[in-house]
């Protein structure tokens, strides 16, 4: 998945100012593709200058100022469909909380215990918020996906919802194994220092 990808994803339910995408981008696609505003407006602007999306400027404000709305393009929903009909290309993986717990022995007193409680409360909050997403998709209260199923009929709208609950509970499952692992990291050490086993630095 590309940040054009996502783009192209979230417009896909209607069309958004910059403003507005960049801010349901963060509730929404964001928690499955991560990207800052700083590179979102200018992926906009090229998606326009390459004829994926149009753009109209909207009222903004009490004083004449507007904003730029985008929009699919029929190239755009094109570039859409065919992202979803390409085999999904994997890469090598580049883990560098695995990478560090395979050379712990270098860690200084501590500070493997730090880095593994560290590594619990990232996904145990991403976990609540895997969490969080889920319910609200369930209940069909989250307010972009509201405003996609709006776009579609109702015989339509279960396949929706249920294919965004299917990804949410991927990152629900990958988050608790996060979990699991580094717990037993912790249980590892403890082990460790009940055995007397001392961590030197080599």
């Amino acid at each position: 998945m590309t940040l054009r990808s996502a783009l192209l994803a979230l417009l896909s339910s209607g069309p958004l100012t910059g403003y507005d995408l960049a801010k349901q981008f963060s509730s929404s696609v964001g928690h499955v593709w991560h990207a800052p505003d700083s590179q979102i407006y200018p992926e906009l602007r090229k998606m326009h200058a390459e004829g994926l999306l149009s753009s109209r400027p909207v009222p903004w404000g009490t004083r004449g100022a507007t904003k730029t709305e985008y929009a699919l393009t029929p190239a755009g929903e094109a570039a859409l469909r065919q992202w979803q009909a390409q085999p999904l290309t994997y890469v090598q993986d580049r883990d560098p909380a695995r990478l560090r717990a395979a050379y712990f022995e270098w860690a200084p007193p501590g500070a493997a215990v730090a880095q593994l409680r560290a590594h619990i409360a990232h996904y145990e909050e991403q976990r609540r918020q895997s969490l969080q997403m889920i319910e609200s998709l369930e209940t069909r209260t989250h307010p972009t996906l509201a405003r996609r199923l709006n776009r579609y009929p109702e015989e339509e709208r279960e396949q929706i919802v249920g294919f965004k609950i299917f990804a949410y509970q991927g990152q629900l499952a990958h988050a608790e194994q996060e979990i699991a692992w580094a717990k037993r990291g912790l249980q590892l050490l403890e082990e460790l220092e009940k055995s007397g086993k001392p961590n030197p630095v080599r």
